[in-house]
């Protein structure tokens, strides 16, 4: 476990990230290397299958996901009071509550997915695969709560290396098992969703093992877990507004897909993959962002804000270069990375053009994710979700609208740098006020000669 509250500020961020990072952009494989064997191997339908499934299975996780970020927050901040009971309640707790919510969101999932193809104007020709996709991705989903929860809580103690072991893991056994189902097999879609949840269900029972032999804080057996109501009532409060933020943003991308879907299979598949290898600069900024969380939530339960004003910055200042890299890199060579999912030439002209529209404003987005993840950190969650729900649902959302209306596709491509500028501005204000240090977790201080150093 990582102790924040003191050291030099920058390589902590750094350091702490740079797994983050890995996972990240391991995670992204997994989505990338699904397309990539499906745009080959099915076509341009099943990457539009894909693609238009994505944001119903973000918006059915994401609610259960955002309490989880709740509990990670709490989780750091009783580390850096040193209160080890109470972390160890909070791990347990978190873990009770995805399991129930996986189960319960796969019910849902698999029942609804058919009528929101429908609903959002999806090409017929898509639609079967992508109900194939779907219900068979869902499948999982208690296995991807547990995956992704146990690195969550790794996370938030402080502890960024051995999530990206466990997601390297899974990768790797995903990228196996789609050659096997989709290459060799012949299982198309069917075969991408199935290859996810068997490499997510591996890595989570390989994490199971390895934590309950050399952890000391997580332990993961069924008959010895307790769930603490006035800890999940914390949880709840810090992680509501983070996971209906994120049921707003997976409601809003469903609603762009309706959009893009009136304008053909052709934009759908180019969308698609757009999305895809956009996810990369989007997921590094995200990386800082979870890395920069705890680190808040730390120095603010050890009421050191200095260090958290210090830290913000340099997480911003890093994940900014970063942003800037990948910029001039995706306008450099749009047409040959679009080329690696598809030979479609349709699909590539596309695909380019949203990169050229879409790829100089990936520092903005960057900027709004180191400021919300400060914001989290500290606790103040609910603030943010009105930002995220102005920015998408009164800016991105109608100007797509407005624009494809009278300028074409290119008008939904504009929206998403518009609504980045518009969530960085008011995030950036709320930050600027100071309101949010006002949202910590009420937490007993523990006298200084009674306190502890945190387990190596």
């Amino acid at each position: 476990m990582k102790d924040f509250t003191k050291g030099k500020i920058s390589k902590q961020i750094f350091y702490f990230a740079l797994p983050i990072v890995f996972s990240s952009l391991l995670q992204q494989l997994y989505s990338i290397v699904d397309s990539i064997f499906i745009g080959h191997y099915v076509g341009k339908q099943g990457l539009a299958a894909i693609g238009a499934s994505f944001p119903l299975i973000f918006a059915l996780i994401s609610f259960v996901i955002g309490i989880g970020s709740g509990s990670t927050v709490v989780i750091s901040q009783y580390l850096g009071a040193k209160r080890m009971e109470s972390v160890k309640k909070a791990v347990e707790t978190m873990y009770i509550f995805m399991f129930f919510g996986g189960i319960i969101l796969t019910v849902i999932g698999v029942f609804i997915s058919p009528y929101i193809f429908i609903l959002t104007n999806l090409p017929a020709d898509v639609i079967p695969e992508a109900i194939d996709y779907i219900q068979v991705y869902l499948m999982g989903t208690v296995l991807f709560f547990g995956f992704a929860g146990t690195n969550a809580i790794l996370r938030g103690l402080g502890d960024s290396k051995t999530p990206f072991y466990f997601t390297l893991i899974a990768t790797i056994t995903n990228i196996l098992l789609d050659w096997l189902f989709i290459a060799e097999l012949g299982m198309g879609v069917k075969g991408a969703a199935l290859g996810t949840i068997m490499a997510q269900g591996g890595a989570f029972f390989t994490a199971i093992i390895y934590l309950n032999r050399n952890h000391e804080l997580i332990s993961i057996y069924i008959n010895k877990l307790s769930f603490d109501r006035k800890i999940f009532k914390e949880s709840v409060r810090i992680g509501l507004p983070t996971g209906f933020q994120q049921t707003i943003v997976s409601f809003g991308m469903i609603a762009l897909f309706g959009i893009v879907n009136g304008f053909g299979t052709d934009v759908v598949a180019a969308y698609s993959i757009a999305l895809r290898i956009e996810s990369i600069p989007l997921m590094l900024a995200m990386s800082f962002a979870a890395a920069i969380a705890p680190f808040v939530g730390q120095n603010v339960g050890a009421d050191q804000m200095l260090r958290v004003k210090k830290g913000y910055r340099s997480a911003l200042l890093m994940t900014n270069a970063i942003s800037i890299l990948i910029s001039i890199l995706f306008l450099i060579a749009p047409r040959l990375i679009i080329q690696v999912f598809t030979n479609d030439k349709a699909v590539i002209e596309i695909g380019v053009e949203y990169m050229y529209i879409v790829a100089p404003f990936y520092l903005i987005f960057s900027t709004m994710f180191i400021l919300n993840g400060t914001l989290r950190g500290a606790g103040a969650t609910l603030i943010p979700m009105f930002i995220t729900l102005i920015a998408l649902w009164a800016v991105r959302i109608p100007v797509s609208w407005i624009l494809s209306d009278t300028i074409g596709r290119t008008g939904i491509w504009w929206g998403v740098p518009i609504g980045w500028f518009v969530g960085m501005v008011i995030s950036y204000i709320y930050y600027k006020t100071g309101y949010w240090k006002k949202s910590k977790i009420k937490i007993k201080p523990i006298p200084v000669d009674a306190r502890v150093d945190l387990p190596k």
